[in-house]
């Protein structure tokens, strides 16, 4: 069936009008609704009333000239280019250079007319026009998209980029909700930004815990099929991409994958799931935006996708009659290959909607805008946090330079003077006062070597290079031995308690981690007690963590300074000239950390501090 268009003539000839309309009706090409007016100001009444593809005009008319209309037309009607054909009695260049000017698309002499002629100069304007209303749709949707792009990248915030995406692209498709959604790197995803009312996507969100409601994953194998089918691979031809059929589909379960193929022109309700056909998954091509256009072939309707379920819970909670998806794809450090980061998903619930090629061009180059825009401020994120490490880096050089050169000094000056009264005076020291000496220097040294050992310790957990070994513990067994080698060191200088409860079997740990954190919680109870007061280890065994606790009478940590004790150098103001380096605790906290537990502490100024520990019999990764 023939386009039908509409034609006004405006000739104050009736013999003329008739042969005008008997030829154009003879156009075996198209098809034409025509009007005509035999004046100039019942043509302009026209005009104003109704849209016409072409106008056949006069030049001589009995109230004005055909000029005098034209500018008419152009100053009080047309709003958009409306092609307009002068037809003239007489040949006059100078006439036919006046109507260019003024806007006329072509001229005719009326001697000269044939059928041919003029079915070709109508056929021409409407081609004019066509391409006329393609370029202003296609400049329009460039501003609209470069707008939208300004918007979306006037941030470096991921938050804000995705948010503003998001309420960018729904008012440029015009459609009622727009979600963009990032995929994990186990291949499954989150929705991470949405156009629509929280209250309106609840449903796609998981209770974390009762205060608060966060972004859920989605239903795991609606997450895997979305990828599946954007980036799986097929055997058809380099270019296609893939259209999925919403609701109808249904009843064509039973049909062969050939026999689904229908036209995009066809599909009453499309959803569009692009990807690319020649690579695999995990490895998609950035499409050209040209092959978007002529995707003639769609393929596996949902239902043989495996996503009946899924998509019909979708389709319901949203209450969806179409929706358009896109992939994000950002650039992969100069690989040919792009990485997939997520989808933009456009939604239409009021409606059956028809996507059309302008939308499906709108919506992937503002995902190609939007890769651009996360990428950047991935970039931004990750040069930020790189600069705050190196920040933080500098401090501890800073903060070990001046510990190492404050914590040292003294022992070392201790053993200078041990070493050279020996030197000096050995011969007439007796042995017990050289045994002293000696001692004073295994025992300075001792202490160098063991602020030598927190220190690098500690610079491996800064680095996070520190590596987590567990491995299964009896851990009666572990801290009875350890508080039997405190007993032997201390003697009679503090009261060791040592109280075990509840079940502590099947606890998996790292040895040389549960170590460290016995022996600087220990030490620090034992070095900020009076002698002969009680130190109290408590160990309590539950159905999936052990809890164990040391309990001092000693000096207490201020209020104020107890908040940031588990950081690095970090002493307590009343510490006097108890000698420390300020790493125990933060040692502590970061093995405690990498068993996957928790490290909390209570104290009173000269009541004595109680540290609490508590630990996953076994750490699960996800």
């Amino acid at each position: 069936m023939l386009d039908t268009w509409k034609l006004l003539i405006i000739d104050d000839c009736v013999a003329d009008r008739k042969i005008y309309r008997r030829f154009l009706l003879r156009d075996p090409h198209l098809s034409y609704q025509i009007l005509e007016a035999d004046c100039a100001d019942d043509g302009l009444a026209l005009c104003q009333e109704m849209h016409f593809d072409v106008i056949l005009l006069d030049f001589c008319l009995p109230d004005m000239s055909g000029l005098e209309l034209l500018d008419k037309l152009n100053q009080e009607v047309f709003d958009t280019a409306t092609p307009v054909i002068i037809l003239t009695g007489r040949g006059d260049q100078e006439v036919a250079v006046q109507a260019m000017k003024r806007g006329a698309l072509d001229y005719l002499v009326k001697q000269q007319l044939k059928p041919d002629v003029l079915q070709l100069a109508v056929r021409n304007a409407i081609k004019q026009l066509g391409l006329q209303v393609q370029l202003n749709k296609t400049q329009e949707r460039q501003r609209l998209i470069a707008t939208t792009a300004l918007r979306i990248r006037q941030s470096l915030d991921l938050e804000q980029i995705l948010n503003t995406a998001v309420v960018e692209v729904q008012q440029l498709l015009k459609c009622d909700r727009v979600m963009v959604y990032q995929f994990a790197p186990d291949l499954s995803g989150k929705i991470v930004a949405s156009s629509a009312e929280s209250s309106d996507v609840v449903g796609l969100y998981d209770r974390v815990d009762s205060e608060r409601v966060v972004y859920q994953r989605v239903a795991s194998h609606l997450e895997n099929r979305i990828q599946d089918i954007c980036y799986e691979d097929t055997e058809l031809e380099t270019g296609d991409w893939r259209l999925l059929r919403g609701r109808g589909a249904k009843e064509q379960k039973s049909r062969e994958v050939e026999e689904q193929r229908v036209n995009l022109d066809s599909s009453p309700m499309v959803s569009c799931l692009f990807a690319n056909t020649q690579y695999p998954l995990g490895a998609p091509e950035l499409p050209n935006p040209q092959s978007l256009i002529p995707c003639k072939r769609a393929i596996s309707y949902v239902y043989e996708a495996g996503l009946s379920n899924c998509y019909d819970t979708l389709t319901e909670q949203f209450h969806t009659k179409a929706h358009l998806v896109v992939p994000i794809n950002l650039s992969n450090n100069g690989k040919p290959t792009p990485k997939p980061w997520g989808l933009l998903i456009a939604y239409q619930n009021s409606g059956e909607r028809q996507w059309q090629p302008d939308d499906v061009e709108m919506l992937y180059e503002v995902s190609v805008q939007l890769a651009i825009a996360i990428q950047q401020a991935e970039l931004l994120a990750q040069t930020q946090a790189a600069l705050q490490k190196e920040k933080q880096l500098n401090v501890f050089r800073s903060q070990i330079i001046g510990t190492v050169s404050h914590e040292c000094r003294t022992p070392l000056t201790s053993i200078l003077a041990a070493a050279s009264t020996i030197e000096k005076h050995g011969k007439r020291l007796d042995e017990s006062k050289q045994h002293r000496f000696m001692q004073i220097i295994e025992q300075k040294a001792r202490y160098m070597s063991k602020l030598v050992d927190n220190m690098l310790l500690v610079n491996q957990f800064e680095l996070d290079k520190a590596k987590f070994k567990p491995i299964p513990l009896d851990l009666l067994q572990f801290f009875s031995d350890l508080i039997e080698q405190e007993r032997e060191t201390l003697g009679e200088r503090h009261k060791l308690i040592f109280q075990i409860t509840g079940n502590n079997q099947g606890f998996w740990g790292d040895r040389g981690l549960l170590q460290q954190i016995f022996a600087n919680l220990m030490s620090n109870a034992i070095k900020y007690s009076a002698n002969e007061s009680t130190v109290e280890f408590h160990l309590i065994g539950k159905e999936s963590e052990v809890i164990f606790s040391i309990k001092d009478e000693g000096i207490g940590i201020p209020l104020a300074d107890q908040e940031n004790l588990f950081q690095s150098f970090c002493r307590g103001s009343n510490v006097d000239t108890i000698p420390g380096t300020g790493l125990g605790l933060a040692i502590a906290k970061a093995c405690v950390e990498l068993h996957g537990g928790s490290i909390t502490l209570s104290s009173q100024v000269g009541q004595g501090t109680t540290v609490t520990v508590s630990l996953p019999k076994r750490l699960t990764t996800n």
